[in-house]
């Protein structure tokens, strides 16, 4: 009974799927049953409308014995799938081939070496078939990106990853002549499967010039030496594709080349200006100009290496032109020399600025982890005084020079980070970089305080904020900007309160430099409100109106002599800030208040406003001190607002005072910290020996080197506030007051007793008048007990 039920079984089977089970031999080591072969064939030429199943159940049977590993079985499907494409050519053929295309899929995406090349195999003999008619809707996506990776195969045994690459390089070649005689279907000459194809290529026509090259000039081969070496199959593939390129499709073939090969061409062109270093300003603009187009291809796949030395050479020949310029200022002379001098002057700003843009363009299109190195790397290079950490050699240049060779770093600098965006600022403006950048050494000329800013402003304005704020003015309704901010991370917080003293000292100082321009003041408001948007909670828009009252405070008192449009910039720019601080933090005692104030000044101070003082012809006054309080912003009415609001606002009674760094008793400007060294002598014979504390020093030549070399006194230095910073920042409240009374009382300890040697009066044979006990008392000392100075002895 089974038997008969097997037999029913097979019979009601459809005749296509028995005629292909019949090709199977039990055994797969027999081989394809060529009578069967015979009889399918014969019945899909017969039954064309049949192809379809036929190749569905092929490959049905084909991919269970793919995953089975039945290797045997794979073969004998493909052979038998091989001979019904050869033998079909009708219109039917076409379901039939997507049947065969996935098969060949199967086999590419397996990972045995065998399959891979034997689907390789099949798909070139299909690309070989001529078909009647196009069949627009399909696509060879993936097996030009199988075959491109087929082609870079690391198989570790040499002689498979050769017969996987030339599998690849093959099945790539099939792929090009079954599309490129079609004019209507031209999609393998996009862009993205051109970038896969051409690297592919040429990758294995370098790796075997390199072996070549190693082992001695090569025979001539055979034909069938050339069948076997993937870089003569590779070459004749390449030509083949540029043989079949059209007029419009050949930029697609070739820009891949360019690319591939762009490090190349670009150290060859810096190979070509190192030796042209002495040329003239014209030729060496040329070559840069050169490296510029170049660039354009190199820098999405530039390796770090060559970004490096890309940027170092620009650098040190950046640097070659600004002593050519300095020299040739200090060479110049009256008459034709002078006319000579500025045009090569001219011809090396050429020079720069070509330089610059060459910088600019390349890092902007760097990725975001290539850029920072590369913005680190510029910034080592920028002359910072009193360390040693730039590795640009300035020592020909002067003070002149290196102030230009500053401008033009910084102007490299502002263009690789244009359009710069970190997720968080930490990012952005690590410790390494934020340190150099605000270093006195950068503010003592407008325009490096200026290219500061904008550094700045590129790496804090992650929302694209900053041309809604470009110009100082007083903005009636700041909702109207359409601000974006986020909520502050604890990132951005903690980098605040680590680097927060250091942002508004610079701002604070900047403020009050006597060379400053409307620009100055409009990027120093920028960035107060950046800081605003991106960094500021709570505690931070605290200190920020803190900064601002001591801006309006200095710019009264004006200890530093400043002019009197500077004062009132000043206090145009504090409006301008409290005004738009008030809106953002939407407090509406504080905004109430600050609009009183600058409708006051509108009325009787427009010169305190910035729609006023920064127009041409403003009327200035002639002094501050005499103006009612009513056009100041008040700490008491700002506290007492923001109180209301639930703000802590026990720190603005505390006036702001700028944060003071190691770099100050360094730095050749004039700095907060300068006061007037007094140094207290006390003679020996004035107060008891025990007292005595001796800092007599013999001077010597060591004692004079050690001195002079001021190295190891700033690291210590930096340790040393390091540490202290450390300890008030996790030491508790307890410990540090104590610390802090303890000074104290030392310091109170050493005044009184200061004032009581240089009060009291000296001893008198007859007589001192002292208070004992409410009593006066007088004490007379015998003139042998007297102690006189050496001076006053005869």
């Amino acid at each position: 009974m089974p038997t008969r039920v097997c037999c029913c079984c097979s019979a009601l089977r459809p005749r296509y799927k028995r005629l292909v089970d019949n090709i199977f031999p039990e055994d797969p080591k027999d081989g394809l049953v060529k009578a069967d072969m015979e009889k399918l064939t014969f019945y899909a030429v017969s039954a064309p409308e049949k192809l379809d199943r036929i190749g569905a159940y092929l490959a049905e049977r084909l991919s269970r014995d793919v995953v089975r590993h039945r290797s045997g079985y794979v073969l004998i499907a493909m052979e038998a799938l091989d001979q019904l494409l050869m033998a079909c050519h009708s219109q039917s053929i076409k379901p039939f081939v997507e049947s065969f295309l996935h098969m060949v899929a199967k086999l590419l995406e397996s990972g045995e070496p065998k399959l891979q090349v034997l689907g390789t195999n099949s798909f070139v003999k299909f690309a070989n078939i001529e078909e009647d008619t196009p069949s627009y809707h399909r696509r060879y996506d993936f097996f030009v990106s199988r075959f491109s990776a087929m082609c870079h195969s690391c198989h570790s045994d040499p002689e498979i990853r050769t017969e996987i690459r030339i599998a690849g390089i093959r099945g790539i070649q099939g792929v090009v002549r079954k599309t490129v005689n079609d004019e209507l279907r031209a999609t393998i000459w996009e862009p993205q499967h051109m970038d896969k194809i051409v690297p592919s290529l040429l990758f294995n026509m370098q790796k075997i010039e390199e072996v070549d090259s190693r082992i001695g000039p090569p025979s001539s081969p055979s034909a069938a030496d050339k069948e076997e070496n993937p870089a003569v199959l590779a070459e004749n593939c390449f030509r083949e594709l540029l043989g079949r390129a059209t007029f419009g499709n050949m930029n697609n073939a070739v820009r891949p080349v360019f690319a591939q090969y762009s490090h190349h061409v670009i150290q060859e062109i810096l190979g070509h200006l190192d030796a042209r270093k002495k040329d003239s300003p014209r030729v060496r603009a040329g070559i840069i100009q050169v490296l510029l187009e170049a660039v354009a291809i190199a820098a999405k796949g530039s390796i770090g290496p060559t970004v490096l030395e890309v940027f170092n050479t620009l650098l040190k020949h950046l640097r070659l032109s600004v002593e050519f310029e300095a020299n040739d200022l200090q060479g110049g002379s009256v008459g034709s020399v002078s006319l000579n001098t500025s045009s090569k002057d001219n011809d090396e700003k050429i020079v720069q600025n070509a330089i610059i843009q060459t910088i600019g363009f390349f890092g902007s299109n760097l990725p975001d982890y290539q850029r920072s190195e590369i913005m680190m790397f510029i910034m080592g290079k920028v002359p910072v005084f009193g360390t040693s950490t730039h590795t640009l050699d300035i020592s020909q240049l002067g003070d002149l020079g290196t102030r230009r060779i500053q401008i033009m770093l910084l102007r490299s600098l502002l263009m690789v980070t244009s359009g710069y965006k970190a997720k968080t600022i930490v990012t952005a403006l690590p410790g390494s970089f934020l340190d150099p950048l605000l270093s006195p050494s950068l503010m003592e000329d407008y325009e490096l305080r200026q290219l500061v800013l904008e550094v700045m402003h590129n790496l804090m304005d992650r929302h694209d904020n900053r041309a809604k704020l470009r110009g100082i003015r007083i903005i009636p309704d700041v909702a109207d900007l359409k601000i974006k901010r986020e909520k502050i991370c604890r990132q951005d917080t903690s980098f605040m309160k680590k680097n927060g003293q250091q942002l508004y000292r610079h701002i604070y100082l900047g403020c009050k430099e006597e060379d400053n321009v409307q620009k100055n003041y409009e990027l120093l408001y920028t960035s107060l409100a950046l800081i605003t948007i991106e960094l500021a909670n709570e505690e931070v828009v605290i200190d920020l109106i803190r900064l601002a009252i001591a801006l309006q405070d200095s710019a009264i008192i004006n200890e530093d002599n400043l002019p009197m449009f500077h004062r009132c910039g000043i206090m145009a720019l504090v409006a301008a800030y409290l005004n738009f601080v008030s809106q953002m933090i939407a407090v509406p005692a504080f905004c109430q208040h600050v609009s009183k104030v600058i409708e006051i000044r509108t009325m009787e101070a427009p010169y305190f406003l910035p729609e006023h003082i920064f127009r041409d012809k403003c009327l200035l006054p002639k002094s501050l001190e005499k103006h009612d309080k009513s056009l100041y912003f008040l700490t008491n009415k700002i506290a007492e607002s923001l109180g209301g609001s639930g703000y802590g606002v026990e720190r603005l009674s505390v006036p702001y005072v700028p944060q003071v760094t190691d770099e100050d008793r360094l730095s050749r400007r004039k700095s907060i910290v300068d006061t007037v060294s007094i140094q207290v002598d006390i003679l020996p014979n004035t107060i008891p020996s025990d007292d005595v504390v001796s800092n007599t020093e013999e001077i010597t030549f060591e004692a004079l080197k050690k001195a002079i070399d001021t190295n190891g006194m700033e690291e210590q230095e930096k340790e040393k506030r390091r540490l202290v910073i450390e300890k008030f920042q996790k030491a508790p409240f307890e410990e540090i007051a104590a610390q802090c009374e303890s000074k104290a009382n030392f310091l109170h300890d050493r005044l009184a007793q200061i004032l009581e040697l240089t009060i009291r009066p000296p001893p008198s044979p007859s007589g001192t008048l002292t208070i004992t006990s409410g009593h006066a008392q007088y004490q007379s000392v015998p003139v042998y007990e007297m102690k006189f100075p050496d001076l006053c002895v005869y």
